[in-house]
């Protein structure tokens, strides 16, 4: 069948695969299925419901939730009568809610939870529009009751609204949550989705064999929110293959949500696998003799490895040895059944990348923006030719090419219709028929992406020497001991930094010299703990030229959040916000 519209791959599914858990969530310690069929009949239902309700093609609904069958339920209800789905990340503020709510003019919202109905109520006071919750809540409306609106009603009614949407209408309206100022609407077509998703899913297929990933029969886990257009592609991606989507209870459940759901798949952002990495260590950190001897051994092995590159007999016996005693219990961690993960949104530290492979655990970086609809280039579509540090080779139907300023720029059906209400806006970033990503990259061997930073996070000295700041900081985030770190020294005259330590590995390090542990505050005023520091920075340093070398830095006592407004909702840094939380502090430094 011709797929052209993005609820045309549920009903691809339906004609290749079928499943009998295309959609799954745990309720209740169980976990409930949704076959291919009924995602169908229950899309049917809504549809025919949202239509009694009075809502009409171009009308907006919004969604803010997290990942469940519910979201994509009403997103494939509302495509089918041509309404366009605002989705919005459960953790921004009362005041993005109530911007966006007006900015889109939404009709209805559909919550997740009774405290994102609590905001949403909030945020939309004066506009009084009905909210509908996935939750089943005390005297407060069900999405259920749509559904059953649509209960008893021919679905051929349904016909024709489908077939008067177009592949160019509008599909979502997706508000990124930016560095700086407020939101933009970012203006995604059909077409933006579905090329990009067969332009993806072509990468899967071809390299499925390899990968060992069987299509029609494979399990996904599926924890980054779908109102990030990363893992919302990635749904249509798994739709579109047959693969089942399995969401997770909540962030606190992943690990074991994934020893049930054994999965082959799944994406993640490189904070996760910080996170993941950083526990591995912690436990080896507690290890005792010659177990912990064995596990740092193996780390080292780890480090050296790259994909596709051919090592002596001695390297490959030692890394035998190694998965063998160390890495297989990362792998069975991780339920023992998993084939690869994508990892997107940002960078991931090449040393990470090389202990991951090394271990079996294969890490596919790619990259592109909520305004790509996202992915502009993926290193699943060369397998063969991974290099870690890079972001992979243009996908089909994309065109790259680096801007004589070091910019990426980017041309193919991918690419938005615009910003929503703000046509200035748009001709900015849309000229001549590239869209200017910011961000500076270059192409390794002439075809792997390698991103270098953004174009207007890179800073200059005052002695005229321009610093990225991306660069420095993940190589930074290679310190056990650092958790966040952000670069500072615009039109000064040394960069410097800001570092967050990771705490939880600076407590064992102290435990172990011997030094009493009190407070986060009162451990990094301890001399020792300066000291350590310190040596960590002049590592990181040595890497570096002279105009690029951390001169001075300060430790934080408190790690950065969402909420607490120093990081995105997709873990970026809000470079500004922090500049201006810790003004003293910088002023401090260069004083």
């Amino acid at each position: 069948m011709e797929l052209k519209r993005a609820f045309d791959l549920i009903y691809y599914q339906a004609e290749k695969y079928s499943r009998p858990d295309a959609l799954n969530s745990k309720i209740n310690g169980k976990w409930v299925q949704y076959s291919t069929q009924d995602v169908i009949d229950t899309v049917n239902r809504l549809s025919l419901g949202l239509l009694k309700l009075g809502l009409k093609k171009g009308d907006k609904v919004a969604i803010v939730s997290n990942g469940r069958p519910e979201w994509n339920l009403i997103d494939l209800a509302t495509q089918q009568i041509g309404v366009v789905n605002v989705p919005m990340y459960p953790t921004i503020s009362i005041a993005d809610y109530e911007y966006i709510f007006n900015d889109s003019e939404a009709k209805i919202a559909f919550v997740g939870t009774q405290e994102l109905y609590d905001k949403v109520k909030k945020a939309t006071e004066s506009k009084s529009i009905p909210i509908y919750t996935f939750d089943l809540l005390p005297n407060l409306a069900h999405w259920s009751e749509i559904e059953n609106l649509g209960k008893g009603e021919e679905v051929s009614q349904l016909d024709a609204h489908k077939a008067n949407v177009d592949e160019n209408d509008l599909l979502t309206l997706i508000y990124t949550s930016g560095t700086t100022g407020v939101p933009k609407g970012v203006m995604l077509s059909h077409k933006n989705i579905v090329s990009n998703v067969i332009s993806v899913s072509k990468a899967f297929i071809e390299q499925s064999d390899k990968l060992q990933l069987g299509l029609g029969k494979a399990k996904s886990l599926s924890f980054l929110p779908l109102c990030h257009i990363y893992e919302r592609t990635g749904s249509f991606v798994y739709m579109y293959l047959g693969i089942g989507i399995y969401y997770v209870e909540s962030m606190d459940t992943i690990v074991a949500n994934i020893q049930e759901v054994k999965p082959d798949c799944f994406n993640a952002v490189p904070r996760i696998f910080e996170k993941v990495y950083n526990g591995i260590v912690a436990k080896g950190m507690e290890l005792k003799g010659l177990k912990k001897r064995i596990f740092f051994w193996a780390l080292k092995i780890g480090e050296q490895y790259e994909p596709n590159k051919k090592y002596g007999w001695w390297y490959n016996k030692q890394l035998e040895i190694a998965n063998k005693l160390v890495f297989s219990k990362w792998r069975a961690a991780l339920g023992g059944n998993l084939k690869m993960v994508s990892s997107g949104a940002a960078s991931l530290q090449p040393r990470l990348a090389r202990i991951f492979w090394a271990a079996g655990i294969r890490i596919y970086e790619g990259y592109g923006l909520t305004e790509t609809s996202p992915v502009i280039t993926s290193s699943l579509n060369d397998m063969e030719n991974v290099r870690l540090g890079c972001v992979g080779t243009v996908i089909d139907g994309v065109e790259i090419k680096i801007a004589e300023d070091g910019e990426i720029l980017c041309k193919g059906d991918n690419v938005m219709m615009g910003y929503y209400k703000q046509p200035e806006l748009t001709k900015q970033v849309l000229k001549d028929g590239w869209f200017h990503t910011g961000d500076i990259g270059e192409l390794v061997e002439g075809k792997f992406l390698k991103i270098t930073d953004r174009k207007k996070e890179m800073f200059k000295t005052s002695g005229g020497k321009y610093v990225a700041p991306q660069i420095l900081e993940n190589k930074f985030k290679e310190s056990p001991f650092i958790e966040q770190v952000i670069v500072i020294g615009e039109n000064k005259n040394f960069p410097a930094a800001l570092i967050v330590p990771a705490f939880d590995h600076l407590k064992k390090w102290c435990e172990h010299k011997g030094i009493p542990y009190t407070k986060p505050e009162e451990m990094l005023k301890h001399p020792k703990v300066i000291e350590k520091f310190d040596e960590e920075v002049k590592k990181v340093n040595e890497n570096f030229g002279n105009w690029e070398k951390v001169k001075k830095f300060t430790l934080l006592s408190t790690p950065w959040g969402i909420d607490s407004g120093e990081l995105t909702p997709t873990l970026k840094l809000k470079r500004k916000s922090i500049y201006s939380k810790y003004e003293r502090m910088i002023d401090e430094i260069y004083s």
